[in-house]
């Protein structure tokens, strides 16, 4: 272990939504009934609705539309089509989804072309039905499972799709079920979380065995501008320095990599800060994710209404088209820029961050 105690939680910027929109049958799960009683004793004003459909009546214009959803959460049932895991590579084996939706205001927030409506925030009660679809999965999936370089990790659930758990951890104590629950089931698998928060405190205690990865997103300060809301970048590193201490497999998810004036400065910096933040933890299990910024057409049009003015260069004269396998178009940075990009990390990642592996670059 190492020898520096973890550093003092720092001061909570937790978000607190205007109100929880409950509805009947989330009331009807304990967890629901729980997550329904934190609000409340938080401050937050609790609406008890008399069915299972969320209406908010929000306003036409696309701004104050807006800005209503992202001060609103919505305790609801997930359902079957919910519940199902699907495969998540190239993070993980399998997705599972404990919330849709993030209070964060994240100028090239990738939730913006894969959730319809407006960017409410939902988070499921009935958290046991959740749960009980992991062991199902156990030994399926094709990313970790079956994968030469990364089957130590075994089967992995990665928990922070569509949506930031940490974000909502004080309100719903969900995070912390799920790596208990990981902690006492004694199998091959891993759950894995990436955040832009920093409020680590309720978990660092928690049983979980080793079977948690928790990964801290970050950028540069001069980049993380454009991630509205969330924890400061360094708060981030030391959040990920508590976990490590803690026991935790812990990583780093530089993303989206932004190719802007004086990355490499800005980029070099940030891997050296993420280097002291880590320096002196005994047997650190440190991975590295990098995901370079892009966009497509929807995703696009959305963050534009979202967030007019943003100076997050999203032209697609600069950029590249990718195809997916859906057959949809991506823009990404040309062939060269993607190159020195990846070329820069892999080297400054190896000189600063020896222990670190790179899971992958996209």
């Amino acid at each position: 272990m190492a020898a520096l105690a973890p550093a003092a939680e720092p001061k909570s910027r937790a978000w607190l939504p205007r109100r929880l929109i409950a509805t009947r049958s989330a009331l009807g799960w304990a967890h629901g009934r729980a997550v329904a009683e934190r609000a409340a004793a938080l401050g937050v004003e609790v609406v008890e609705l008399p069915g299972d459909r969320v209406t908010l009546g929000l306003p036409h214009d696309p701004r104050r539309s807006y800005a209503e959803a992202k001060r609103t959460l919505a305790l609801v049932v997930a359902p079957p089509s919910k519940r199902r895991l699907q495969p998540i590579a190239p993070s993980a084996d399998w997705r599972v989804d404990l919330a849709e939706g993030c209070p964060a205001h994240c100028s090239y927030c990738y939730l913006a072309g894969s959730l319809s409506g407006p960017p409410i925030t939902r988070v499921y009660a009935n958290l046991p039905e959740i749960l009980a679809e992991l062991p199902k999965h156990l030994g399926q999936g094709r990313v970790t499972s079956r994968s030469r370089a990364r089957a130590h990790e075994g089967t992995t659930y990665e928990a922070s799709c569509y949506t930031d758990p940490l974000a909502l951890e004080h309100l719903t104590g969900s995070l912390s079920e799920v790596i208990r629950y990981m902690g006492a089931w004694d199998a091959d698998a891993q759950l894995r979380f990436t955040t832009k928060f920093a409020e680590v405190g309720p978990l660092l205690a928690l049983p979980h065995h080793g079977r948690t990865r928790m990964r801290a997103s970050v950028n540069p300060p001069r980049f993380a501008r454009f991630e509205g809301g969330t924890s400061p970048v360094a708060a981030r590193l030391q959040a990920l320095r508590r976990m490590a201490l803690a026991g935790y497999r812990v990583g780093l998810t530089v993303a989206p990599i932004i190719a802007a004036e004086g990355w490499e400065e800005a980029y070099g910096a940030l891997i050296a800060d993420a280097a002291a933040a880590l320096a002196d933890i005994a047997d650190l299990d440190l991975t590295v994710e990098l995901i370079t910024h892009r966009f497509t057409p929807g995703s696009k049009a959305v963050l534009d209404s979202w967030y007019p003015g943003s100076a997050l260069e999203m032209d697609p004269t600069q950029r590249a088209e990718k195809r997916t396998k859906f057959g949809s178009t991506k823009h990404v940075y040309p062939p060269e820029t993607m190159q020195a990009l990846r070329g820069f990390f892999e080297r400054e990642i190896a000189a600063a961050l020896p222990p670190a592996r790179i899971l992958y670059w996209t």
